[in-house]
């Protein structure tokens, strides 16, 4: 078949990203035989742009959009953006019989919802590299689907369970130029290549919605292949990388092998990557400096132990200050996340946390406030309880807590705090 995939993230909410889970599962639908052609829309003209030319050229039997961002998180002004992505079904709708399947982060916290609200034909839950190819065959041969891991009908019927993948060496390498595709308008210079090393995260952060995108075993790529891939980007002349597993030092044995790996095969390369405020040794950060790491993410959410608890965090304020002590002494650069306003948050809570994040130096402090609720999380329990929200609420729409009494407070502060201090951003 002839398939078309569709990157719908239009927006560039933080900074420019490219559609790895899309890539991936393109490669693995061409892998097993299709035609695929990607598009990529990084910006709102690309859908008027690049969209129509290519349906008609290639006149796909399958066209595939991925939906990556619900809303862009931001409580005081939030935007819904599923708008955005009802004119590329749209025009999909318009120059094409084709069925439309939904996939990605953002369809996957929310199947059925997105599903309606962008009356498609199919959604796939969470994985796509085996699902994707095997709806695909099924739909050739005109045969039944609702026994599809992860796939989702419209009225809400949905099929078994998503699959999750037991090692990321079953999938084939993403190529650029082919399956990750750079609009011809943006400066590839501005763009880090995604490479994942792992997928899910077992640590349950309290407003996460990891899970429900990847579940919570965490699955590897042998170190050996991760090399080999990272000479193929090398080769084609990517140097500059993001690691965008959920933390790249857990397990701290396997974060260590990868560095060792890279160090070994004297790869002329630079990235960053997110890391976990613990399990951290001076042996394991010195390694990641000289694999060519020049930054990390240090999401550590809050600087008061009685917070960090509440986030259902596994590290103390002191774990962050040693990691961030760490790093400085490498010469990585660091980034800090505060997330203020969470259950039991009190402005001496917040004061604490500001106080402590001013303290460790960083080079760079991004500030939220409020926290956005997803389905199945602990957040949403709590909220409900307190009758915040309803017991199984939908949640598509941007729905936030902010602890009762802060609001309005909490917001000048953050203001205050972003106005005096140039390093520091909402």
């Amino acid at each position: 078949m002839r398939v078309l995939m569709i990157s719908a993230n239009t927006e560039q909410i933080n900074v420019p990203v490219l559609p790895l889970g899309l890539a991936r599962v393109a490669a693995a639908v061409e892998q097993a035989g299709h035609e695929i052609r990607v598009v990529n829309l990084m910006r709102p003209e690309h859908v008027s742009r690049e969209l129509p030319g290519t349906i008609s050229d290639f006149e796909p039997e399958a066209i595939g959009i991925s939906v990556r961002n619900i809303d862009d998180q931001n409580r005081d002004d939030p935007t819904f953006l599923l708008p955005r992505v009802k004119p590329i079904v749209h025009e999909c709708r318009r120059r094409s019989r084709a069925p439309v399947i939904l996939g990605g982060p953002g369809y996957s916290i929310f199947p059925g919802s997105v599903l309606a609200y962008l009356e498609a034909e199919y959604g796939i839950q969470g994985e796509g590299e085996r699902a994707m190819p095997l709806l695909l065959d099924r739909i050739r041969a005109g045969e039944p689907v609702g026994d599809i891991p992860g796939l989702i009908l419209p009225g809400g019927l949905f099929g078994p369970r998503p699959e999750r993948s037991r090692s990321l060496d079953d999938s084939p390498l993403p190529r650029p130029g082919k399956h990750l595709i750079i609009p011809g308008d943006v400066d590839p210079k501005q763009l880090w290549m995604p490479f994942q090393t792992r997928i899910g995260c077992p640590m349950q952060c309290s407003y996460c919605s990891t899970p429900a995108i990847e579940g919570r075993t965490m699955r590897y790529q042998s170190p050996e292949l991760v090399v080999n891939n990272l000479e193929a980007y090398a080769a084609a002349g990517y140097r500059r990388f993001f690691f965008v597993d959920n933390v790249f030092n857990l397990p701290s044995g396997y974060a260590e092998t990868i560095c060792d790996v890279i160090i070994e095969a004297e790869l002329d390369i630079s990235w960053q990557a997110i890391v976990y405020p613990r399990h951290l040794s001076p042996r394991l950060v010195d390694n990641m400096a000289r694999a060519g790491c020049t930054h990390v993410s240090l999401g550590f959410e809050s600087g008061s132990s009685k917070m960090l608890a509440g986030l259902n965090k596994r590290f103390t304020p002191e774990d962050v200050r040693e990691a961030n002590a760490l790093f400085r002494q490498s010469g990585i650069l660091r980034t800090g996340f505060l997330l203020l306003g969470g259950p039991g948050e009190t402005r001496e809570t917040v004061e604490a946390s500001l106080a402590f994040a001013e303290s460790l130096d960083l080079d760079l402090v991004k500030l939220t406030c409020g926290l956005r609720i997803y389905p199945e999380t602990l957040l949403a329990r709590q909220a409900a309880a307190k009758g915040l929200i309803a017991p199984g609420a939908d949640l598509l729409r941007p729905v936030f807590y902010l602890e009762p009494g802060l609001d309005g407070w909490l917001q000048e502060k953050a203001a205050r705090m972003v106005e005096e201090k140039d390093h520091w951003h909402n």
